[in-house]
């Protein structure tokens, strides 16, 4: 699979982001969708083929959980892994505050643009290429997995349960 990056596309910090650590992205341009499986049915692929970013509120800050946009997350796990009973999604408000710039919904899953550390589901690192919003609701990018969740602000962690499992 061949990625390159589309310089005829106006840089993002994102893209500009990607740029500067070496690696290949494609940029996809869609009608602008509000959630993950909007933006798949937008692009035109399946939703778990698209990450959804969402921001976690902890004692120690916030970390960015990542999780296949077909799943939602398990707030009983993402404690667990982040070793807090207390931690909670991030408000609009906190969003827009902490990460001006970015649309609602849209937060890139990259830890070193957002200076956050990110737990990545690990049903994700299976799949080659992923797409993941841009910071726009109108721009998604796709990259090899192993190149956007390369480094040591990842963490693999499970965080979402199968379909099916039962909650104790």
């Amino acid at each position: 699979m061949e990625l390159s990056w589309k310089a005829a596309v106006p840089m993002s910090r994102t893209t500009e982001y990607l740029e500067k650590k070496g690696i290949p992205f494609d940029v996809i341009a869609h009608d602008k969708a509000f959630t993950t499986i909007d933006e798949a049915r937008a692009i035109g692929i399946d939703a778990h083929q698209v990450v959804k970013t969402l921001l976690l509120d902890t004692k120690a800050g916030h970390r960015l959980m990542v999780i296949p946009g077909d799943r939602r997350l398990d707030m009983r796990l993402a404690e667990e892994t982040v070793g807090d009973h207390h931690a909670h999604l991030a408000t609009e408000q906190e969003i827009e505050r902490d990460y001006p710039g970015f649309e609602l919904g849209c937060l890139p899953p990259l830890g070193g643009l957002l200076d956050t550390p990110v737990f990545v589901d690990g049903e994700i690192l299976r799949q080659e290429t992923v797409v993941f919003a841009a910071g726009s609701q109108t721009e998604a990018l796709k990259a090899r997995t192993e190149d956007v969740f390369a480094g040591k602000d990842v963490t693999v962690a499970h965080l979402t349960r199968d379909p099916g499992d039962e909650y104790v």
